[in-house]
Order: structure tokens, then sequence, then C-alpha cells
């Protein structure tokens, strides 16, 4: 086999894979995604979409990635049919307004980002911030990046791969962007899943966002308008692999939204989901070599940030290969 010096394997067709490979692919590579899974059987087609770090460290650099990830769904929005994305305003409440949560630039860089004043908050609510941010229909972003990939020259192949040396035999660089995957193929026993249960039902009325999630809690409250419904949620448990909504689980979650807005408590069920976040104590986005001479670049343990940082964390992964090309 001949392996060409700027060919990419891209492992994973969740958003990570799919927009680290748009990135490569626009930056002149031949790359090719290997995914067990379609995209819309992935992580990422559950989840709810909004722009906000939750779930994931560094602090620092995690803040960074969400804010160039911003700009760049900022102006995707401008298309919201095509891309999926859009901008809209909300409502994170803040479960303990005087506690650092290492978030202060975030806070600081976000246009029109405010506290939220008392009346726009849920009574027993003390502080919370208000933003207009990216929102993304999930499955049609996932779409819209294969589409883009495809245009850059790229291609997406339905496989497993044995282990990260086998696919450093296939290609000169390899960005591992397999998420929960990465436990078993690296292996790396630190990742593990954080589930989240949620329920999709018909859209009453409510055009805003709403979020009230403390990062340490198993159950969260979020409201999150979708073209295709309101996505409720909803759980966060540490170690729980299971995959099958839980019908007890889901009349809390629906309870807790409609303690905030009335009218969900009658909205007809379309839908329930689960999706298994994959976490790590920190996001691994660095480079190593393979046995076999192959670069292999780690992007995986995002937690659920994992849309809200795609967009940095691929820069990164971009200039990752980039530098490792420079000669000296």
């Amino acid at each position: 086999m001949t392996i060409h010096a700027n060919e990419v394997l891209v492992i994973g067709g969740g958003v990570t894979g799919l927009t680290s490979a748009v990135a490569l692919a626009e930056a002149g590579h031949r790359v090719r995604v290997v995914s067990r899974e379609a995209a819309d059987g992935t992580t990422s087609a559950v989840a709810g979409g909004l722009c906000w770090p939750y779930r994931i460290r560094p602090y620092e650099r995690a803040v960074r990635w969400s804010l160039r990830s911003f700009e760049v769904f900022e102006a995707l929005a401008r298309r919201p049919a095509e891309t999926g994305a859009r901008m809209v305003t909300g409502t994170m409440t803040d479960p303990a307004p005087d506690r650092d949560d290492g978030l202060a630039a975030w806070y600081d860089a976000v246009p029109g980002l405010r506290r939220a004043r008392p009346d726009e908050l849920p009574v027993g609510c003390r502080a919370g911030w208000r933003a207009r941010t990216p929102l993304v229909d999930m499955p049609a972003h996932l779409r819209y990046l294969e589409g883009r990939l495809r245009d850059a020259g790229g291609t997406v192949e339905r496989r497993g791969l044995a282990s990260l040396e086998a696919a450093g035999q296939e290609a000169a660089v390899v960005v591992n962007c397999s998420g929960l995957g990465a436990r078993e193929l690296v292996p790396d026993p630190e990742v593990h899943p954080v589930q989240g249960q949620l329920v999709i039902v018909e859209n009453p009325g409510i055009e805003e966002w709403y979020v009230s999630a403390d990062p340490g809690a198993d159950e969260t409250t979020y409201v999150l308008p979708q073209p295709y419904g309101v996505v409720l949620g909803g759980t966060a448990r540490a170690h729980a692999w299971a995959r099958e909504p839980d019908p007890a689980v889901a009349e809390a979650v629906v309870a807790r939204c409609a303690r905030r807005f009335p009218e969900l408590a009658r909205a007809r069920v379309l839908a329930h989901k689960v999706g298994l976040r994959p976490a790590r104590s920190a996001v691994r986005l660095a480079a190593e070599r393979l046995p076999g001479g192959a670069l292999c670049v780690h992007n995986y343990g995002h937690g659920g940030a994992g849309v809200t940082v795609a967009w940095g964390c691929a820069d990164e992964v971009a200039a990752l290969v980039r530098e490792a090309a420079l000669p000296g």
C-alpha cells in the first residue's frame, strides 16, 4: 500500500471527527474518515446542541476552543437551513454565583452576555446569565459537515479499526476522534461515559433556550427549542453505560422542565433519547508518534462540550499536523 505524506485518517464520525476532517481537507490534505457508525448514530446526533462549556477541562483551553467555535457557528447561523446553526437567546442559571467556575474568560468574551435580572430568572433562583448563543440542530449539522467534507475531497468509510497502530499503517497521519471508543482503542481507561437522557416534545411556542445545570449534579434541566421539536433534559450520570431510556427518568425530566415552562407538561412526546458523553479528567488534544512512525493526533475526552469546542479543537488539530510536517 502506498501511503501519501498528506493523507490523513480520521477515526470517528461524530462532530469532533467530522469537524477535524473538514479543517484538514480544506487545508489541502487527503482525508478519510473511518467510523463504525453513521453520523446519525453517534452521540453527537443526540446532543442538545447549545454552545456553552459544560463538563469539560482544562478550563483555559476549553474557553479558547469554545470562543473560536462560537465565531464559526455565528457565521454558519446566517444559513440555518443549510448548516443547522442558529443564534438563539436564552438563560443559564448560576447555582453558585460566588464560586469560581473557571469560565470568567467566556463570560467576558461572549458578545452581549450579561447577568440576568431577577424577573428573568425562575422563582428561587438567585443568579444567572442571559446570552444569545449558537444553538445547533445536530442531525442537520452532521449532514452539513459530511457534505462539506465531500466537497473538499474527503471520504467517509463505515468500518472499525483494530488498533491505532493498524490505522498508522494506512496513513501518514492519524487523528483519533474516537470519543468513548478511545477507552479500548488507545487504550485509555480514564475515558468513561456520562449518560444523558432527554425527551423530545412538540414545541408549544417556546422560542428561548433555558438551562439549569450544576456541573457536579446527576440531574440537569434544559429546554432547547429546535426545528424538529423541543429538547428536554436531562441527566449527567457518570459511569452509566445504559443506552435504553428509563420511563421514570423521562417523566422526571418533563416534570422539571414543566416547572419552568408549564405548557411543556401537555406537549406531545415525539421521542426518547440516550447519549453517552465521552468524559475524561481533561481533554486529550496532543500529538505522538505511533510505533510504525505515523503521526497520531489525539482529540477526545470532550465530555458535555463536544459541539461547543468542535471548531476550536479542529483548528488545533490542523495546526499540530501542519507543525509536524515542517522541516527540522
